[in-house]
């Protein structure tokens, strides 16, 4: 293939319009197509024996994990060679021409010529320089030009061909012609065009052959991660090698254990099962720092082992790794079409033949124009006739030499280039930066994108529950931190619940190796309810605790006070933890003293906005000792308020309201006693993704409407879009009706919507939405329905692609611009519209203004290369730091619009006051988190009431009620509602209380 804009398209419409083939794409840049057929009708060698047969190109179907179409060396070497060869006798012909030129204005016309009658010296030596480069120079242009021709089509070879031939043919025409004649002077001929023409021809398109080269690079880094071979072992008691083999990379297989020495390259993707290492993944996901692997850690293939020895179990194989996949992906993307590209194509495919009848008109055009006024084509008209020349050779001469530099300024390549060569680089840097962004379209959509929408699990979530806070209840030297830790950690190992795995997972985390040693005893689990057990022979476990060097610096910190939460950040887990004084007889005003706030700020679930990690205060010394030391064996209850009621354990009501407050922060909150006494409580929750709230600050900054679309309840989804600043949320919305919620938000195509999500039930709308990002450690099937996958599983990346995608496709419009511009620019001089004001090219100029063009349009391209995507440094700005201090990074509940549903009817912001039927009792509600839920209530969800004239006397005359029913009878409890600019209104809610309510007739 020689030219963007023909070949491609030539290919493309060729197979598309064999029977069963859907989809074509070609790509100039890597001389590579991408085609999706019907296997029934048609298969890959018809494909073949079409391309070869009817675009007259040699077609091959690519091997997996093949580099060779990333290989340029070849194409690259035969372009040096033309260069070169034509150099020798281009130079020599700019000489000839240039000395005679300088001979001629000391010496004039006397004694140059002639040789023989009408041959002049100069002549000669031209036809002698530009006869081994118009046929042995050229020869693979006339190659391209023919094949082009026989098949229908016109490329870029056929306008050099048509430039170099009719110079060359016009100036062998008229020397023989003078000869003949035996004329007295030499004719004007154009040698020295052939030569110096495929001389900038061939430069340019040695330099366009590196260029792309390095557009590929990306994806020629990727695939050369691939490693080749992989050591099999066999491993018996305590991990020791038995066998040991080397064995190619293909041949490995699911569950085989692999061996991966220091410094050598991870086989494929697994899981360790034995050693510690640090790997670095920086080519595949993007993350620059090394990346810690321990027993139970995936690794990728691909990565680079670090200092320790890992034994890896394998978990996917050849094309199912993540480096194929990433490859497959980057190798799709840059052979797929942006719609930018289209127009260009389009215009590329009419080029050619508009330029020849351009340049044919040119010669006709000039011709005319010299027959009627000869001074038109000549400002120097007396000392053209005095050097020999007549009229007739004075116009053919100047007309051929502005049409044959149309031919040779035009460029269809630049047009053809500016779109693949941007976005081939584009999704190159993408790739390597942990972004894989599928096709054109998506990278060129990502930029119009107007409204965000976030799924909340597992995308602005971490998706899996964790151990978040704790309270503690006794003294340090009753039961420790570490000890309650560990006790807890034993015992909730032997449950396969999630919240004892999340418990769990913590204490390992605190344990070098990740094993606890423990005992556990007499184990029960009731459901829904808790578990009793009894524990022993933690000692050993708590020394491994204490010896943790976060645990050890948390508790030298200074100045530690009870009730006051302070962070422990143990690895990836970061925890915060309350101490108060001993439950006793004094706990209440301990409480409210030492650890609690008044009642109306502790039971606010404000205050703890930006509670994201576990807080541990210092413990008073006055608590009780009871032996604490000398008991070996533990009696443990765990669990809910009725489990420890069940159990004898009284629960104070301070501790059930603390309760409530992390509940109703979304945490789902568990007790703990520990030989019939209340020790703590631990909350449990699925904690935000650090890096949220700046994402969703920076989308905003960016002027886009950020949503938040969740199937989970209304409390939880209100209280996770306060935490990272979403104020429009939709709550409760089945899979189904998240798609029709997206096709609401398009409008018809009129607003574009990316969609973010992680799981099966955000495919569907991941597939709806103009550009689907989905998080690359969420499900396959959300991967699949996906144009773009994050690999990092970091949402500052979302930032990344349309910040990508804005700077990509802001290059592609500037390439067309240029490319635009010159052809508008060039031809026209090259035709000599401008010759009246003095300027004309000559045909070596406009080859070397055509090869110019293509080459700064791939460098321009290039440039993208330079791209650093956004990081949480530069995006953490002042203005941003400023804000965090203003709002402490969070909402307040009724900033939140929350709706219930994909429907546009929002929930009520907040109740200020209920309103009983009595009408003698008025009570502050400054919590909309606890209206009475109507989720479970027969009858209307809620019906609002405006009364913005109306006062509370009246307000119940002026109530309609609306209802699903028509004969029933409910009871409601009436609510006034105050909103924003004082509007008021109110709202009926379905009541199961008849005592209280305003009974009312459907």
């Amino acid at each position: 293939m020689s030219c963007a804009g023909t070949c491609g398209k030539a290919v493309e419409d060729a197979v598309s319009a064999m029977p069963g083939v859907f989809t074509a794409s070609v790509t100039f840049q890597t001389k590579t197509g991408h085609f999706t057929f019907d296997p029934s009708v048609t298969g890959p060698r018809d494909i073949i024996d079409k391309i070869n047969t009817a675009c007259g190109f040699q077609a091959t179907v690519i091997r997996p994990n093949s580099t060779s179409h990333l290989d340029h060396s070849e194409e690259i070497q035969k372009w040096k060679h033309t260069f070169f060869f034509s150099l020798i006798f281009g130079i020599p012909s700019m000489l000839v021409m240039m000395g005679f030129m300088v001979y001629m204005l000391i010496n004039g016309h006397e004694g140059m010529c002639c040789l023989i009658p009408g041959l002049s010296l100069e002549t000669l030596l031209l036809f002698i320089l530009a006869t081994p480069v118009q046929f042995y120079g050229g020869y693979p242009f006339y190659v391209n030009a023919v094949k082009a021709l026989r098949h229908g089509s016109a490329n870029m070879d056929v306008l050099i061909m048509l430039a170099t031939s009719v110079a060359y043919i016009y100036s062998v025409t008229v020397m023989l012609i003078a000869v003949a004649t035996q004329m007295p002077t030499a004719p004007r001929t154009f040698f020295e065009t052939p030569p110096m023409l495929l001389v900038f021809i061939a430069l340019g398109r040695w330099l366009e052959s590196i260029a792309k080269g390095k557009t590929s690079e990306a994806l020629t880094k990727l695939m050369s991660l691939q490693p080749t071979d992989a050591c099999l072992v066999t491993l018996g008691p305590n991990n020791q090698v038995t066998s040991e083999s080397m064995i190619p990379a293909e041949l490995i297989q699911v569950g085989d254990i692999l061996k991966v020495s220091p410094g050598t390259k991870i086989p494929t993707d697994g899981r360790v099962i034995h050693g510690a290492s640090l790997a670095d993944e920086s080519l595949i996901t993007g993350e620059c720092f090394p990346v810690s692997k321990k027993p139970g850690a995936q690794v990728i293939g691909g990565s680079v082992n670090g200092n320790g020895r890992l034994f890896i179990r394998a978990t996917h194989v050849g094309s199912d790794t993540a480096l194929a996949q990433i490859v497959r992906l980057v190798e799709e993307a840059q052979t797929s079409k942006a719609p930018i590209q289209q127009l260009a194509d389009t215009v590329a495919g009419y080029f050619v033949p508009v330029v020849v009848l351009l340049s044919l008109l040119t010669l006709l055009t000039w011709v005319v124009l010299g027959y009627i006024d000869i001074t038109l084509v000549t400002h120097h008209y007396h000392e053209d006739i005095a050097q020999g020349m007549d009229s007739n050779e004075i116009i053919w001469s100047f007309a051929f030499r502005c049409a044959i530099t149309v031919l040779a300024i035009a460029c269809p390549c630049s047009l053809g280039l500016a779109t693949p060569t941007a976005v081939m680089v584009g999704t190159g840097v993408g790739a390597l930066n942990g972004i894989l962004i599928k096709g054109a379209e998506a990278l060129e959509n990502a930029h119009k994108v107007k409204i965000v929408v976030f799924d909340k699990t597992g995308t602005i979530t971490q998706g899996v529950p964790m151990l978040s806070h704790v309270s503690l209840y006794v003294s340090e030297s009753f039961l420790s931190l570490t000890k309650i830790l560990a006790i807890v950690g034993v015992a909730e190992a032997n449950s396969e619940h999630t919240i004892a795995t999340a418990v769990t997972k913590f204490v390992k985390g605190l344990v070098r190796g990740g094993h606890l040693t423990g005992k556990s005893n007499q184990f029960d689990a009731v459901p829904g309810f808790g578990l009793r057990c009894r524990v022993s022979a933690i000692d050993d476990l708590e020394k491994q605790i204490e010896s943790n060097t976060d645990i050890r610096n948390f508790h030298n910190k200074p100045d530690r006070q009870i009730g006051v939460k302070e962070v422990l950040d143990v690895g990836n887990f970061s925890l915060t933890v309350t101490a108060y004084n001993p439950i006793g007889e004094s706990f209440s005003s301990n409480l409210s003293n030492n650890g609690w706030a008044s009642a109306d700020q502790s039971r606010s679930p404000n205050r703890r906005r930006n509670d994201e990690s576990l807080l541990i205060t210092t413990l008073d010394e006055e608590g009780q000792a009871e032996g604490a030391e000398a008991t070996r064996e533990y009696e443990v209850l765990i669990g809910n308020k009725e489990w420890m009621m069940q159990n004898g354990i009284e629960v104070p009501r301070e501790v059930q309201l603390e309760m409530q407050d992390y509940q109703s922060l979304a945490q789902t909150v568990i007790l703990t006693a520990i030989d019939g006494r209340l020790v703590g409580m631990l909350s449990i929750s699925d904690p935000v993704k650090p890096e949220a709230h700046l994402a969703v600050y920076t989308l905003k900054r960016m002027g886009l409407d950020v949503m938040l679309l969740t199937g989970d309840n209304e409390r939880t989804a209100a209280e996770v879009a306060r935490q990272v600043g979403i104020t429009r949320v939709f709550a409760e919305v089945l899979p189904s009706h998240k798609v029709d919620k997206v096709k609401s938000l398009q409008r018809n195509g009129d607003v574009k919507v990316a969609m973010v999500g992680d799981g099966i039930n955000d495919s569907p709308a991941l597939a709806q939405a103009d550009v689907g990002l989905a998080i690359a450690s969420g499900t396959d099937v959300a991967v699949e329905a996906a144009d773009v996958v994050l690999i990092r599983n970091n949402l500052l990346d979302v930032i990344a692609c349309f910040d990508l995608s804005r700077i990509t496709v802001r290059r592609i419009r500037l390439n067309f611009m240029f490319a635009t511009v010159y052809n508008l620019l060039g031809i026209p001089l090259a035709a000599g519209v401008f010759f009246p004001l003095g300027l004309a090219l000559e045909p070596w100029m406009g080859s070397a203004a055509m090869a110019a063009s293509s080459v700064s349009v791939v460098c321009s391209s290039l440039l993208l290369k330079l791209y650093r995507k956004p990081t949480k440094e530069s995006l953490s700005t002042l203005e941003y730091r400023k804000a965090m201090e203003a709002r402490s990074l969070a909402l307040d509940l009724d900033d939140v619009s929350l709706h219930r549903g994909p429907n546009d009817l929002p929930q009520p912001d907040i109740v200020l006051r209920e309103k009983i039927s009595s009408g003698l009792m008025t009570e502050e509600r400054p919590d909309a988190s606890r209206l009475p839920s109507t989720s479970s209530r027969a009858g209307p969800v809620m019906i609002m009431v405006n009364d913005e004239e109306s006062s509370d006397e009246d307000t119940s005359e002026e109530a309609r009620l609306l209802t699903n029913t028509s004969s029933q009878r409910h009871h409601f409890r009436l609510f006034q509602m105050v909103g924003g600019g004082g509007k008021r209104g109110h709202m009926l809610l379905p009541m199961e209380d008849p005592e209280e309510s305003l009974e009312m007739k459907a």
